[in-house]
This record gives C-alpha cells, sequence and structure tokens, in this order.
C-alpha cells in the first residue's frame, strides 16, 4: 500500500497523557505519531481544574456511586509529585506550577476522623501532611469559615495551567521529531503483521504501520480501544467549573473538602476557580457537554460556606469537560491482555498522573518494568473473564526483566 508512514508508537488522543506520552517516547529516540481527533488539548485535558493533587483527595464527588481507595493512590500521588517538581525544567517551559500547598477541611466529627485516618495513611507514604484543629487551620488561612472545624495541610499541593502544560509537552515532543495530526480521527485499527496499522483522518487518508498504539482518548478511550478488539467497561462522565472575576491576590493555597466535592484555588490570572467533581447536566461526546444549574447551586453554595469571602464575588462563566472514569474510579494504565503493543491510559486524576504516566507509558512500550507497581490497575479488571485476563498480565509482566 503506497503512501503508509512508518512509526515506533502511534499515540491515539493529544490531551495531557497523550503529550506526556509522547514526551517520554521521542526523547527517548522513538519515532512518534500522535492523532487527534479535534485540536490537542481541548477536551478533558483543557477544561479539568489543574489541581495537583498530593495529599489524600475526597473519596466520593457529588453523584458517584464507587468511592475511590484513597490509601491505594497515595504512593502513586507520591511518585506523580516528585516528577512535577523538575517538570518545567525537563520541558523548558513555564506551565505556570505552583507548589502553594493546600487544606483540605473537615465541618463534621466524622469527617475530622477521616482527616485523622488519611494523615496516617500519608504518613506510611512519605507525603508529610499536618493535622489542624479549626482554629489553628484558621490561624494559618483566615479565609477559612467557622464551619470548619479540623484541616490537614500539605505543603506539597498546588496546580499548574491545563492550557499550558499540555501545549509544553507536545513542543518537546515535536523538538525530539514526534509529529502531531489534529483533526484527525482513528478510523481503524487492525493488526497487521507483528504490529498494528491504524488509518486516520477525516477521509481515512492517514495510515501508519506501527508495533505499539496508545490509546490516551480521554472519554473516548473505550470507543478507540474497541477498534482494537478490546471490550473495556469505561464509564465516562462530565464535570463542570466555575470562575470567578479577576481579583488581587486573596486565596494563597488549595482548599479542598474532605466529605464533599470541592476544590478552590486562585490562578496566576487572579480568577478564583471552583470545582470538585459536580457533575454536568449532560455528556455529550459528539459536541459539548451542558454545565448543569443544580451542580452551580450546589457547589458556590458549599464553597461560600467553607470560604465565606466568596459569596461577595460575582461569577464569570462556568464550563462542562468529559472525564475518562472508570467503574471502580481507579486509575487505567497498561497493556490490553491478549493484544501485544496495544497500551492504555486513563482513568481518575489523569491530570496529577500524567508525568507518571508518561514515563510509564515509554516503559511499557520498551517492555520495561514500569517505575510503580501498577499490576492491579490494568485494563484486564475492565473486561470480561477478567481473571483469566489479570493472570495473562501478570505473567506477561514477569517476562520483563530489563530496568527501566
Amino acid at each position: 500500500m503506497s503512501g503508509v508512514l512508518t512509526a515506533d508508537a502511534v499515540i491515539v488522543g493529544a490531551g495531557v497523557l497523550g503529550a506526556a506520552a509522547a514526551h517520554h517516547l521521542a526523547r527517548a529516540g522513538h519515532r512518534v505519531v500522535i492523532l487527534e481527533r479535534g485540536a490537542p488539548g481541548r477536551e478533558g485535558s483543557g477544561t479539568t481544574a489543574g489541581n495537583l493533587h498530593i495529599q489524600a483527595v475526597h473519596s466520593q464527588r457529588p453523584g458517584q456511586e464507587v468511592p475511590l481507595d484513597n490509601a491505594r493512590f497515595l504512593p502513586l500521588q507520591r511518585a506523580a509529585s516528585e516528577r512535577w517538581e523538575t517538570l518545567e525544567e525537563e520541558l523548558g517551559a513555564s506551565v505556570e506550577l505552583r507548589r502553594s500547598g493546600g487544606f483540605t477541611v473537615a465541618e463534621t466529627p466524622g469527617q475530622h476522623a477521616e482527616l485523622v485516618e488519611k494523615h496516617a495513611w500519608e504518613t506510611g507514604a512519605g507525603i508529610p501532611t499536618e493535622v489542624l484543629d479549626g482554629d489553628a487551620a484558621r490561624a494559618a488561612l483566615p479565609q477559612l469559615g467557622p464551619t470548619v472545624i479540623a484541616a490537614t495541610w500539605c505543603a506539597l499541593d498546588g496546580y499548574a495551567n491545563p492550557l499550558k502544560v499540555t501545549p509544553a509537552y507536545l513542543s518537546s515532543a515535536a523538538r525530539s521529531g514526534a509529529r502531531t495530526h489534529p483533526y484527525s480521527p482513528v478510523r481503524r485499527i487492525d493488526r497487521h503483521r507483528e504490529g498494528w496499522r491504524v488509518t486516520a483522518g477525516r477521509d481515512g487518508g492517514l495510515v501508519v504501520d506501527t508495533p505499539v498504539v496508545v490509546d490516551t482518548a480521554g472519554p473516548w478511550l473505550g470507543r478507540v480501544a474497541a477498534m482494537a478488539g478490546a471490550a473495556l467497561r469505561m464509564s465516562p462522565v462530565a464535570i463542570q467549573m466555575h470562575s470567578t472575576v479577576r481579583l488581587p491576590p486573596i486565596l494563597p493555597h488549595l482548599v479542598q473538602h474532605i466529605g464533599e466535592g470541592l476544590s478552590v484555588k486562585q490562578v496566576a490570572a487572579g480568577n478564583l476557580l471552583i470545582g470538585g467533581g459536580w457533575p454536568a447536566r449532560t455528556l455529550d461526546l459528539e459536541g459539548r457537554s451542558l454545565p448543569s444549574l443544580a451542580s452551580l447551586h450546589g457547589n458556590v453554595r458549599l464553597a461560600a460556606r467553607v470560604l465565606p469571602f466568596l459569596a461577595d464575588l460575582r461569577l464569570l462563566r462556568m464550563w462542562a469537560g468529559p472525564l475518562a472514569a472508570t467503574p471502580d474510579e481507579m486509575p487505567l494504565i497498561g497493556e490490553v491482555p491478549g493484544l501485544p503493543g496495544f497500551l492504555v491510559a486513563g482513568g481518575t486524576y489523569a491530570f496529577t498522573f500524567a508525568p507518571l504516566w508518561g514515563e510509564t507509558l515509554r516503559c511499557l512500550a520498551e517492555s520495561k518494568p514500569p517505575p510503580v507497581d501498577i499490576a492491579d490497575l490494568g485494563p484486564g479488571r475492565l473486561m470480561d473473564h477478567a481473571d483469566h485476563q489479570a493472570d495473562h498480565q501478570a505473567d506477561h509482566q514477569e517476562e520483563r526483566n530489563t530496568q527501566c
């Protein structure tokens, strides 16, 4: 077939995970082609809050049926934190990274007990946190309201600008030879010889042969995997964010809630961003998801209770963005059992994990052990006959004995 390109890896999805994977693979000398259905970084990666969640987070966002496993997350959060620390130097670009520290607050005795429990987990994972009573928390952050009875402080929490992180990763990858094809939706993924043939583009005119396909398509991850023959049980959702008008510096730290969906921070431009995983009115994977007025009221009311000064501010806008959630609310990363060279990555808190998952995907593409334990996070658990698939994956992993 004439006009067929070749690459060492094809990445499907130019959001933050795909961009991070491209950066790591291209910098290691691999020929990388990135395929994106629209504009790079404009879907979930461009609508996220951009928080760096290093201390344990609330286990359930509003409307979420299954709580995430906070204790399992913490080793991953610590590993991701270490990589964020050097990211701007690594990329040669500013991404407005701010390690401003964060408070996670409690308003009830039960929530206070959760803070104490998570502090023990964090200590065990090597993440430094401190439990404060309400008065001590208000002494450290006077903006906190009287309903706050306790808080944990973590100096490692922070944020980065998602509209700068993904482009910085892609620019770094391009400097190492990676080629990005925007507005090139994938049409087919077929087994071809010992690898894969990926057909993309509006007219299907872009064809690439490769031994490795990396599916980082966000909420479309399951659709892309299905083209390769993998039926993954995904649970994509849409969540929303709210932004106030710009203000002079007033909130120096990230504020979260241990029992309810809330995150508040002031970004470099001066806006206060209010989120916490509240659901949008609709999830629309063909167009734009619509925000919910009920979630707007609930999220802003909660924010003003925890930080009373917010009640006097004018909202500038709100928006919704898609999220590639899994049924068990855990991250998804690994090779699909039975499909050699087909890798997937997505799921919960992908922005925080992006530097770690980018490195992990490079290791998997090179058949080397990943930098952290991901044995329980692979796609086999989301497929039929999960037990058999997990055994296959574990056997395959044991064969990888080259240190990454």
